[in-house]
């Protein structure tokens, strides 16, 4: 029997819309059971878990929380981490089974390097190396302790997000980075669905349609979502 996949999610109050679809998305293809635990500030607060001042270069709140995935998994097992802002067009169980026992984090090693100096509703897009590459990862938590509270809640966000506590580049293994985590209006556009060949993980990382100036981003895909969110709301007689 397969046991659930742990799957946390970041948390924005701002994107609660973006959240929920994502939930009801991944819910509505998976294979297997699923445990959803969205990385909720005020909870993480509360458990003494999380006590950072907000950085003016943090554009969601859920920018260094992440991290705190293995501690929560009490360093044990796997577990994936993913954005809020994506939709799952297909089975994230397909994701799972690339786990790699020799790897302490796996993500799609994305070269992106923005263009823009603001992202969705004024905040700050801040080039670093390894860009994006925090927005999805299969966290092998045993391999993860340097991810203490105290660490996640006093190191950099660039120690953080560049994956500076890890012993090397060597323990992060690569992701299929044309199903999953793909960028929307960032790569070029797929021209498939994920049943034909196109991504699975759809990204928003500019801000997507659950803002009200953004209803187009992605252009078809931005209907997708909208299709996505009608369908989690649609009621039966």
């Amino acid at each position: 029997m397969a046991l659930p996949i742990p799957i946390y999610i970041g948390y924005d109050p701002r994107e609660r819309a973006a959240t929920n679809v994502l939930i009801d998305s991944l819910y509505q293809h998976s294979s297997i059971p699923l445990a959803i635990t969205p990385l909720v500030t005020p909870q993480l607060e509360a458990q003494g878990l999380f006590r950072r001042q907000r950085d003016p270069k943090q554009s969601t709140a859920f920018s260094f929380t992440r991290f705190l995935v293995p501690q929560l998994m009490d360093y044990q097992g796997w577990a994936i981490f993913m954005d809020c802002d994506m939709l799952c067009r297909g089975d994230i169980a397909e994701l799972w089974a690339q786990r790699d026992e020799k790897m302490s984090v796996m993500c799609v090693k994305h070269e992106h390097v923005p263009g823009e100096t603001v992202k969705f509703m004024g905040e700050v897009q801040s080039p670093y190396p390894k860009k994006n590459w925090s927005s999805l990862m299969l966290l092998n938590c045993s391999r993860c302790k340097a991810l203490t509270v105290d660490y996640v809640n006093t190191a950099s966000g660039l120690d953080l997000h560049r994956f500076h506590w890890l012993s090397g580049d060597h323990e992060i293994g690569a992701i299929e980075g044309g199903l999953w985590n793909h960028l929307v209006d960032v790569q070029a556009a797929p021209n498939a669905p994920a049943e034909q060949g196109g991504p699975i993980l759809l990204h928003w990382t500019l801000g997507g349609p659950w803002f009200r100036d953004q209803r187009t981003m992605g252009g078809v895909l931005a209907a997708e979502w909208f299709s996505a969110r009608d369908d989690s709301m649609k009621l039966w007689d």
